[in-house]
């Protein structure tokens, strides 16, 4: 048995975080505020300081630095796998990550429609465990703006519709994502 511990969107406030054991430590993205090569320093250093065997991180949209000079990370993420559209296999679970998600203000990792369609079809079948920052349409991509619940774009949903269709074609065993901070938690669908 592996035991899986899931974080996101902590902006800088790792250090605050009660982190459970475990065997593989997966961060989905917003590790930072601004991404800044500080901010990033720090998470690394918190991260290394952390018991866990193995630790996979993605990007999110605050981490405008790995986008912009993404030949920075493996300098930077000295103390994790970092994953941008790739796969890796730990204690034989096939991970793949990505930190895209559909446009929101003026952060980092957005991609229009088709370029983002095109990032999820490069997922291949059979991975065990899919890391992304943002949510697939319809699931934890609620988000509540002054009192009331409002969507980016469809007036019930702000995930990415592109990733629902790719989460279905893979059908992973788990899906980890962030982004949406007040849809936060879990949710069972398909197969157990």
């Amino acid at each position: 048995m592996v035991r899986v511990v899931l974080l996101s969107d902590t902006h800088c406030r790792h250090r605050e975080i009660a982190v459970p054991d475990g065997d593989i430590l997966i961060h989905a993205g917003d590790f930072t505020i601004g991404g800044e090569e500080n901010e990033i320093a720090d998470f690394n250093e918190w991260l290394g300081s952390l018991p866990h065997k193995h630790k996979i991180v993605v990007a999110g949209n605050h981490e405008l630095l790995l986008e912009n000079v993404p030949e920075v990370a493996p300098k930077l993420l000295t103390t994790c796998v970092y994953l941008l559209d790739r796969e890796v296999v730990i204690e034989g679970l096939r991970i793949y990550g990505a930190p895209w998600t559909p446009p929101f203000f003026q952060w980092a990792f957005m991609l229009g429609e088709r370029e983002i369609e095109a990032k999820w079809n490069l997922i291949p079948r059979g991975i065990d465990i899919l890391v992304t920052h943002g949510p697939p349409r319809g699931i934890g991509d609620v988000v509540p703006v002054a009192g009331r619940r409002y969507v980016l774009d469809d007036g019930k949903h702000g995930g990415c519709p592109a990733l629902r269709r790719a989460v279905e074609r893979i059908a992973p065993r788990l899906h980890v994502f962030g982004h949406v901070h007040a849809s936060y938690g879990t949710c069972a669908i398909g197969r157990m």
